[in-house]
């Protein structure tokens, strides 16, 4: 053969090659000028050689690379000749894998895997052919070989019978997994006990597998005691909860204790896979509670480690006891709070919404850890915690064990600084996502704190917002919250006063960017209020900003024309809707602007279609906004007849109260709402159960 040829062939030939058997489609180093006849001689083989005659002389004659291309070409021979194979190939594959070297030995556990993935060969005669060869070398000094050895065996393990399971691995591994074996040897029975736990009944794992479970457990080598922590979960699934509580909780809390930290990290893992063993008040009891606790308090020192897990390990509040929490829990929770690690802080506002659901009435046992994260220093841990601010804020004011009305005037002062301060600082930011993020989660704040507090800490914020933040998503953000609070706002005074700021500074603003997200504010006001609304105190505002003078403008005032006039009711709006059809014939007539006019145009045919809407979501905000009014009136009455007579107003009062309760519907979650427009409330990046604010819990009261 000349010095150029690559070796490309295998045992059943490639090409014109058939005398080279190396592995199929590789590559390797050609033959030098400077090799002798000799040495390519030893690389060549008889070509009237059959297959199997060809793999048994690779194997004892070959170079290395001939016997792996061999090993690796056994499942081809398996299908096409499986008698001769085991007859003659097998056995000195076994032969050679006693000193072969890494890439053989690693070849061969894929083959063998392979072969009993195709289904070659019926079980029990592989069990008996390639059983002994796997076990063999499982315990190979080399843990890559050894785990690739591992690996084949467990998955024959799966389609073994029960009593060769016995004999031929259980049996002997009583002997392998004593103190005098190698530790390769111990960790590999380790993984093994794993695997056979669900193979047996209860009674055979307690007599033969759970000592050996015990042995392993205590080991004076770390490896070995983390490795069989590892497998508790699944030995635990195969013996069932009872003999769980009696036997693997106690190691487990034992190897929670280990000086070892890899130890300690196996033993919170698994004890964190194991709580979905236990379902409360079925399976789970005191003694059983008392071992998770102590799990947890053995470990509770390594953040780091809690850090990483600390989501689920608080599930283990459900079987302390969460009225328990505060005598048991809190101390970790708090330092959890305030460690000076990032990462885990962050944990810590991902898991706050699931441990506050948990608390449930004793909810208010971590308010302070709730301002201490909304205060962050890190944005990160905040916006891990605004994803479900709503619902953090609504457990902490309703359901919480001190949520008197006394009790909230008490949580108020700290909470309102804490909301402001995470606003600013995520302001300051250049990540605008959460601030836009929470901007949105702060329209829940109507039902959360009084509608005065809100204009003076928050409404006046939002229109700083519209008129100075340069991103748009924000500033759109903020405007739909600012909308929401006007809407919301008791004293009409303070909302003839916000919209005034709203017409002048920015329909009537100098800067063109502001005209435009006083447009962008008109559209959630078509969204949340009532028509009248819209017409008494924007149509005209609207209609002004056809005579703009920046084109940007007057383009998406005439995209927002047709919701303008839906807006109107005829005959009562006549004059309005006359007022709308000039402004569009100068538009037709007067617009020099081509992509404006090309605009006008489309929109006039719109307006051609002579309907008009009169749905009942409209009659139901008009009516909460005369409600309002009234009741505002009502306040008023009864602080002027407070101490004459108070009984009188209040008893008036209380019925325009509870009437105004059931004006506000009782919406459930995932169902359109009465009050609010579903279609526009979807494109909102909100939690579904807070992107519309009049989506409550239950009922929604407005606080004074």
């Amino acid at each position: 053969y000349p010095p150029y040829l690559l070796f490309m062939a295998s045992i059943q030939g490639f090409g014109q090659n058939k005398r080279l058997a190396v592995r199929p489609c590789q590559l390797v180093p050609c033959v030098s000028p400077w090799q002798t006849p000799e040495e390519i001689e030893r690389l060549t083989v008889d070509e009237e050689l059959n297959d199997i005659e060809r793999a048994v002389y690779l194997l004892s004659s070959g170079q290395d690379i001939q016997g792996t291309s061999v090993v690796a070409n056994l499942p081809v021979l398996m299908r096409q000749n499986p008698a001769e194979t085991l007859r003659r190939v097998l056995p000195k594959i076994r032969e050679v894998l006693h000193v072969a070297g890494m890439e053989m030995q690693l070849t061969a556990a894929v083959s063998f895997l392979t072969i009993l993935q195709e289904d070659s060969v019926s079980i029990h005669t592989y069990s008996h052919s390639f059983l002994h060869i796997i076990l063999q070398n499982v315990e190979h000094r080399d843990s890559g070989v050894s785990n690739a050895w591992l690996e084949t065996l467990l998955a024959v393990v799966e389609t073994l019978p029960k009593e060769t399971i016995r004999h031929e691995i259980l049996n002997p591994l009583v002997s392998k997994a004593q103190l005098s074996q190698t530790l390769q040897s111990r960790l590999v029975s380790c993984k093994i006990l794993g695997k056979l736990a669900n193979k047996f009944e209860a009674h055979i794992i307690k007599r033969e597998i759970l000592p050996l479970v015990k042995s392993l457990c205590q080991d004076v080598e770390y490896e070995v005691r983390s490795c069989m922590c590892r497998q508790l979960e699944h030995i635990a699934q195969g013996i069932g909860t009872e003999l769980t509580k009696n036997v693997v909780l106690p190691e487990l809390v034992e190897l929670a204790r280990d000086e070892g930290s890899s130890v300690r990290l196996a033993a919170f893992e698994t004890l964190v896979n194991l709580l979905e063993m236990f379902d409360a008040g079925k399976l789970i009891d005191r003694p059983a509670a008392h071992s998770f606790a102590v799990v947890f308090w053995t470990i509770e020192l390594n953040f780091n480690f809690c850090a990483r897990n600390f989501g689920n390990c608080f599930a283990m509040i459900v079987f302390v006891d969460p009225k328990n929490f505060h005598l048991e829990l809190y101390s970790t929770f708090f330092c959890l709070c305030h460690d000076p690690e990032v990462p885990v802080r962050y944990t810590m506002a991902v898991g706050f919404y699931e441990v506050a659901k948990i608390l449930n009435s004793g909810v208010y046992a971590i308010h302070k850890e709730l301002i201490t994260l909304l205060q962050d220093e890190s944005l990160e841990v905040l916006d891990a915690l605004i994803g479900h601010l709503p619902e953090i804020l609504e457990l902490m004011t309703t359901v919480g064990e001190n949520s008197g009305s006394e009790s909230k005037l008490l949580t108020v002062p700290d909470l309102i600084p804490a909301l402001t301060t995470a606003e600013q600082r995520a302001a300051t930011s250049l990540k605008w996502r959460t601030h836009e993020k929470l901007l949105q989660k702060y329209a829940c704040l109507p039902h959360i704190i009084s509608s005065d507090q809100i204009y003076y800490r928050f409404l006046h914020r939002m229109l700083t917002i519209i008129m100075t933040n340069n991103v748009l998503p924000v500033q759109k953000a903020a405007a739909r919250t600012l909308c929401v609070y006007l809407r919301y706002n008791r004293k009409q005074e303070q909302r003839h006063e916000v919209i005034q700021k709203l017409i002048e500074q920015l329909g009537q603003g100098k800067s063109y960017w502001n005209r435009l997200r006083f447009l962008d504010t008109c559209e959630f006001i078509m969204e949340l209020f009532s028509k009248s609304f819209f017409c008494k105190y924007f149509f005209l505002p609207v209609l002004e900003l056809t005579h703009d003078p920046v084109a940007n403008v007057r383009m998406k005032l005439c995209y927002l024309l047709p919701k303008v006039k839906s807006t109107l009711k005829v005959p009562t709006d006549k004059h309005l809707l006359q007022q709308l059809e000039l402004c569009i014939r100068k538009l037709l007539c007067q617009e020099k602007d081509k992509d404006v006019l090309t605009i006008v145009k489309r929109v006039s045919m719109f307006f051609q279609k002579r309907f008009y809407e009169n749905d009942l979501l409209d009659q139901e905000k008009e009516r909460e906004e005369h409600l309002l009014l009234e009741m505002e009136q009502l306040e008023k009455e009864k602080q002027q007849n407070e101490g004459r007579s108070a009984n009188i107003s209040d008893k008036m009062f209380e019925k325009k109260r509870k009437l105004f309760v059931l004006w506000v519907p009782f919406c459930k979650e995932g169902k359109k709402s009465k009050l609010v427009r579903s279609q526009s409330f979807s494109t909102q990046a909100l939690h579904p159960k807070y992107g519309n604010i009049d989506k409550c819990p239950k009922y929604f009261f407005l606080h004074f």
